[in-house]
């Protein structure tokens, strides 16, 4: 940091607290949110940090001042917040930051229109980015990390501020996105239901009058919670949603939106293009959807084996594989086609014994008693019409459509 007078210090500092003061007086939204961004590494920001650091006694300043004093609860512990955060302590930032930010809350309500909705957003947004790295201090000095626990509370009663009616409902869904990202991170997505359930069932809320941008976060997060249930309609309803909604430039968002729509997709018998793989970096899932394009169960276990840390950290690795059962499918209706060619009258029996031919031909060490089972799960879950014949160890396709597409539907259902 360059060499700061104390005079130098002082003009910083007022001229912060004029224009604090100003942009709530003239309910100025886009100033204040400006006033208060505080992990986006402002400059203005930083500067007035180097200045506080400088100059210690900016608590005299605001209560000197009767424009200043009445957000003295605000601004007091702001100026705390940017000075530990300067200087890298970031358990005391946020800790000054929530204060203030509960400060904020108190002054919010008072305000008749939804004028600041935006700054409210900035704060929302600080309180959780703080949390975040004060728990990575605390962890990193052998200490619990407890912060973005904290953080969620606080999340909650700013939700139950803006939950009312009004102009400032508007402003919900914002924060019920955020609370999402505390609780997918702290591992409680549980708790994500009570938010849903006051967002999609209370009468007060009209989803279509909220921003695009919250629409589309909410749908990604709540399509997410539908792959953890194994709802795949209403994971592939809301997540399609998403896509469609999505910014077109925003390439990181559209990416992460289908690394849990394309295993929805491929649940319900949906397969992706290539294209769509390669120009949103998605190569994990190239090698699956070759398993299932080839009927090739050797390559798609090589595929979960290969990519298994990164399907498992996104919730995906189960969905993934129990398309074994529709690799399954896929083999055997290449052996059906191929026993067609050759001998048209007996291409509805497959024997086991060439179906294990066809997977030791794969390297899959697979018996007869195994395939036996594999074909009762495959019949009972109405990926191939037939039966099983025992004695003679051959299934019996039906002549009419023996491998139904799942069009849309999972396989479980």
């Amino acid at each position: 940091m360059a060499y700061l007078s104390m005079g130098e210090a002082h003009r910083r500092i007022n001229d912060y607290l004029n224009r604090f003061c100003d942009a709530v007086s003239n309910q100025d939204g886009d100033s204040l949110k400006r006033l208060l961004s505080l992990s986006s590494n402002n400059p203005s920001i930083l500067s007035l940090a180097d200045a506080l650091n400088v100059f210690q006694d900016a608590n005299r300043l605001i209560k000197q001042s009767d424009n200043y004093s009445q957000f003295g609860e605000i601004l007091v512990h702001l100026f705390r917040a940017f000075q530990s955060y300067r200087v890298g302590s970031f358990v005391d930032s946020y800790q000054a930051f929530e204060k203030a930010a509960n400060a904020f809350i108190q002054e919010f309500r008072n305000w008749d229109t939804a004028w600041a909705l935006q700054a409210l957003y900035v704060m929302v947004y600080e309180i959780r980015v703080l949390a975040e790295r004060a728990d990575k201090e605390l962890a990193t000095n052998g200490k619990s990390p407890e912060k973005l626990k904290g953080a969620g509370s606080f999340l909650m009663k700013v939700f139950g501020v803006l939950a009312g009616k009004g102009p400032k409902r508007v402003g919900a869904l914002y924060v019920t996105c955020q609370l999402f990202k505390v609780y997918f991170k702290l591992g409680t997505v549980h708790l994500c239901r009570s938010v849903i359930r006051s967002i999609e069932t209370a009468r007060i809320f009209d989803f279509e009058e909220f921003p695009k941008r919250d629409k589309v976060t909410y749908m990604y997060y709540t399509g997410r919670l539908e792959v953890f249930n194994e709802n795949f309609p209403a994971a592939d309803d809301k997540l399609s949603y998403a896509l469609k909604h999505c910014n077109p430039r925003s390439e990181a968002n559209i990416r992460m939106i289908l690394k849990y729509l394309i295993p929805v997709k491929l649940s319900i018998g949906i397969i992706p293009n290539d294209w769509l793989l390669e120009k949103y970096n998605l190569v994990e899932y190239s090698n699956v959807v070759q398993a299932l394009k080839r009927g090739d169960l050797r390559l798609l276990r090589h595929a979960l084996q290969e990519h298994e840390d990164r399907f498992l950290r996104s919730g995906v690795y189960l969905v993934l594989e129990k398309l074994e059962l529709q690799v399954y499918q896929r083999l055997l209706k290449k052996i059906y086609i191929i026993q067609k060619q050759r001998d048209p009258s007996k291409a509805h029996q497959l024997k086991l014994e060439v179906i294990v031919k066809a997977l030791k031909w794969l390297e899959m060490e697979i018996d007869v008693d195994e395939v036996e089972c594999i074909m009762a799960i495959l019949i009972y879950k109405s990926l191939v019409k037939g039966y099983f014949a025992h004695k003679s160890k051959v299934v019996v396709l039906s002549k009419q459509d023996p491998f139904p597409k799942l069009n849309g539907k999972p396989v479980n259902s």
